[in-house]
């Protein structure tokens, strides 16, 4: 459809952390660097490991806890080094298909709020099972790049 696309994920491993009781804001802030601090080398393999984008926030509505997540890098994907801070975990993500609406420009908490619901209304409109009490956030640029930004938010299919 024009205003979002339905993909196919295969199951692959993320590494994430949870964040509570914080705005989702500072979530993502707190997140971020705790994950950056593990591909930096703060893993049992004090391996430093690229830098992988989508940075994935998981919004669950009425709820103040944010999982922040960076995609393993595929080379790592069989046996990432485990986290070495307690708070921070691999997860296996299972194969889904997910909505994804794209959009551009510097995506705050209310932007993306706004994007998923303008997503949500388009498949409840088009009679799209999906479900609606969470959503993930994705982000793939440099907080540096000042132009032609990229960022989704992702809605599961029922």
């Amino acid at each position: 459809a024009k205003d979002y696309e339905l993909r196919q994920y295969e199951t692959a491993k993320w590494v994430s952390t949870v964040i509570r009781g914080e705005t989702q804001k500072e979530a993502m802030r707190q997140g971020f660097w705790k994950l950056f601090h593990y591909i930096q080398g703060k893993n049992e393999k004090e391996m430093k490991i690229d830098m992988t984008v989508p940075v994935t926030c998981l919004v669950k509505s009425g709820c103040t806890d944010f999982k922040i997540s960076f995609f393993v890098p595929f080379e790592h994907q069989d046996c990432p080094p485990q986290p070495t801070d307690s708070n921070v975990f691999i997860e296996e993500r299972k194969a889904a298909a997910l909505f994804v609406r794209s959009f551009g420009g510097f995506a705050s908490p209310e932007k993306y709020a706004e994007e998923a619901d303008a997503l949500a209304r388009t498949l409840r409109n088009r009679g799209q099972p999906f479900h609606e009490d969470f959503f993930y956030t994705a982000g793939y640029d440099s907080p540096f790049k000042l132009f032609n930004r990229h960022n989704e938010v992702w809605y599961f299919k029922k």
